[in-house]
């Protein structure tokens, strides 16, 4: 007899409007999936439409259907930020109510002094900047030089980037811990990220080795109660990066979204021992979102969608399956290139469920972790309203 198996499914920076504090965030008037839409004419996504993301909000080409097969409505994140460390935290059930710290003028160099005595190695840049802008600016100077390159952005992340001809992966790693074991106190970033590339000047690519050196939650989340109640979970994407590596049975990192949902399905498919499934597909928000490319945004969308409809069918009648982000990263937004402060949406599907149940717009992202212990019987969680109840569970 199959047993119970929740599926947390985050398409990360999939936001569906703006919160109300998005104005503090200089995010007033963000809406990554409807504005998308809108850009290209419309979006096909006949799998999502079925389940009820046209009921959320207006979608251009995702009309609402009157009998939704799934559970509809959306989220509001109550952590500070619009960082995916506090949007997977919060879908995990930690709130985080302060904000990690940022450095739009670059970090101080007290700081970057520091670093580079510790891991023995000169860096340039030291600015907010587009990962794929800088590589274009210092990407020769760095191959002639040999001084990693160091970055951050809007966000709370202290990002090195290092051509892999000069510095092998594990390198670039060991430079990023200790970064990450340095950055404490009033300086503890909420990540810190390796971002290894490879090419010729004028041609650099980023290679998927990324690697996110995450701060601890700051509580206990879905995934560490889940294992300490003798559960099997497993982690897809950078989940295993986000939570610090903690209440992981399993995990495997990916390359893209198609990765990431072939792999999804696969386990799906196949998969008898764990009863969480934890999964990111990052592409919209490092791909596209960031770059401002609505075209590449909505083709990305409609490709998640056709990979969703295979997953839909793999599924046992035992498999509830969440669907939801982290942030937005509106792509046609043109005050800034960073994430933007929005709703999430919140799609709940289960072949035995009932369909049409409107969620309503629930107060914290955290409520996805409440259900889920819920379902499962869990204690120890601080954060979040169980809807088990309205979705037959």
């Amino acid at each position: 007899m199959d047993t119970k198996r929740a599926i947390i499914l985050v398409i990360d920076a999939c936001g569906v409007g703006a919160l109300p504090d998005a104005a503090t965030y200089d995010d007033e008037g963000a809406s990554t999936i409807p504005h998308c839409a809108e850009a290209v004419g419309g979006l096909r996504m006949p799998a999502c439409q079925r389940l009820g993301l046209g009921n959320i909000v207006p979608i251009r080409g995702v009309p609402p259907v009157e009998r939704p097969v799934g559970a509809y409505g959306k989220m509001a994140e109550v952590s500070a930020g619009k960082d995916s460390t506090t949007g997977h935290w919060e879908i995990g059930g930690v709130i985080t109510p302060t904000p990690f710290p940022t450095y739009p003028s670059g970090f101080p160099e007290g700081l970057v002094a520091e670093l580079e005595r510790r891991a023995g190695v000169k860096t340039i840049g030291n600015k907010a900047a587009s990962g794929t802008v800088i590589l274009d600016e210092l990407g020769e100077e760095h191959l002639r030089t040999g001084a990693v390159i160091l970055y951050t952005s809007a966000d709370s992340v202290w990002q090195m980037a290092a051509h892999e001809s000069l510095f092998p992966i594990e390198r670039l790693y060991e430079l990023c811990q200790i970064a990450r074991d340095m950055l404490t106190g009033e300086h503890a970033v909420g990540r810190v990220i390796a971002r290894p590339f490879v090419g010729e000047p004028g041609n650099f690519t980023r290679t998927p080795r990324r690697r996110d050196f995450s701060l601890p939650p700051g509580g206990k989340t879905i995934l560490d109660v889940m294992v300490e109640a003798g559960h099997r979970t497993y982690a897809v994407g950078k989940i295993w990066d986000l939570f610090a590596e903690r209440g992981m049975s399993s995990h495997v990192k990916t390359e893209s979204n198609h990765d990431g949902m072939r792999r999804t399905i696969e386990l799906v498919r196949k998969d008898r021992k764990h009863a969480l499934l934890f999964i990111n597909l990052v592409d919209f928000d490092q791909a596209w979102g960031h770059r401002r490319d609505p075209g590449n945004f909505a083709k990305a969308l409609e490709e998640f969608d056709r990979g969703l409809e295979e997953l839909l069918g793999v599924m046992r009648d035992t498999d509830l399956l969440f669907i939801t982000a982290d942030h937005g990263c509106d792509p046609t937004y043109v005050k800034h290139t960073d994430h933007t402060r929005e709703y999430v949406p919140l799609i709940v599907y289960r072949r035995m469920m009932p369909g049409g149940v409107n969620l309503g717009t629930r107060e914290t992202m955290a409520d996805v972790a409440a259900t889920v212990a819920d379902l499962f019987g869990v204690k120890g969680l601080g954060a979040g309203r169980s809807f088990a109840g309205e979705v037959g569970g």
